[in-house]
């Protein structure tokens, strides 16, 4: 695998779910990373042990309490000689421990950092996690009235990715300036831009990407279902022509269903790939175990 970021040196204090994330990024991209942890741990150790030995493997791990001088000066130590620092606290919490931004560029003119917030600007120290920030953005799912609980937490995984390209913006930006640099990556806009989807019409119920087009969407098979993903228009022709049709516009949800229902989800998902198709079988991602969803 290109390692492109050989050479920079990350310290993370970020726990929880999006700044192990975003480390995991920086280290498979190359660069040499220590995760400093409080004397409490991580709590993703106890949510998803196995998340979290997948997100530090290949890391250096350890473990400091900022709040005593002795911790502070061995983070002193890593810091000097870092070039990126990965922050996840509220910025009110950084200060106090006299890690804010102004304080940190006086002492390391070459560190950059990302801090990772709720929120950005004058919001940055308002409490959410994940569920709120999706509630605020609307992404949440309705069944019946009643709002059903995410699957994915979308805030915290996409937020750690834009931590990592506001990491490499930074990066790049202090190479060329010789001074290191600051970004800020607000969780809840991250969702909130991820949401820019539903408010444009371009996803949500009864639009292209929601239902709206037959040729985009899920239909019972003889075993489960099939997900159905034929909306450029090469795949659409192809897609007809295997159901008979002679063009696109004369598919229905009717004509799909009664298609897709003849046999079972491995077969189709064997006729897609001969066929060139992006069609596959609906997996169960509740289980986590890469099955069919049998229904």
């Amino acid at each position: 695998m290109d390692r492109p970021l050989t050479g920079v040196t990350v310290v993370s204090l970020a726990v929880n779910l999006p700044g192990p994330a975003a480390a995991h990024r920086f280290h498979r991209l190359g660069a040499s990373v220590t995760k400093v942890e409080p004397p409490s741990g991580d709590p993703l150790a106890l949510a998803a042990p196995g998340y979290y030995a997948h997100f530090t493997d290949g890391q250096q791990t350890v473990t400091l309490n900022l709040k005593d001088e002795a911790g502070r000066r061995e983070l002193d130590g890593y810091l000097r000689n870092a070039d990126l620092l990965i922050t996840s606290h509220r910025p009110r919490a950084l200060a106090g421990l006299g890690l804010d931004w102004d304080t940190l560029h006086v002492r390391y003119p070459q560190l950059s950092q990302v801090a990772i917030v709720g929120s950005e600007g004058n919001d940055a120290d308002t409490p959410g996690h994940d569920l709120t920030y999706q509630a605020q953005a609307g992404t949440i799912a309705v069944s019946g009235g009643v709002p059903v609980m995410p699957i994915l937490p979308v805030a915290d995984l996409g937020g750690a990715e834009r931590a990592v390209a506001d990491g490499l913006a930074a990066l790049f930006r202090a190479r060329m300036s010789g001074e290191g640099q600051f970004r800020e990556t607000g969780l809840a806009q991250v969702v909130d831009d991820f949401a820019a989807s539903t408010r444009f019409g371009l996803s949500g119920s009864g639009a292209v990407l929601g239902g709206g087009f037959p040729l985009y969407g899920m239909y019972p098979a003889r075993d489960g279902y099939i997900a159905v993903a034929a909306i450029e228009p090469h795949f659409a022709v192809a897609l007809a022509e295997a159901m008979g049709l002679e063009s696109p516009l004369e598919v229905t949800v009717d004509q799909l269903t009664d298609f897709f229902r003849e046999h079972s989800v491995d077969y189709w998902s064997r006729w897609a790939l001969e066929h060139e198709l992006p069609v596959t079988g609906v997996r169960d991602g509740q289980t986590g175990d890469g099955q069919t969803t049998r229904r």
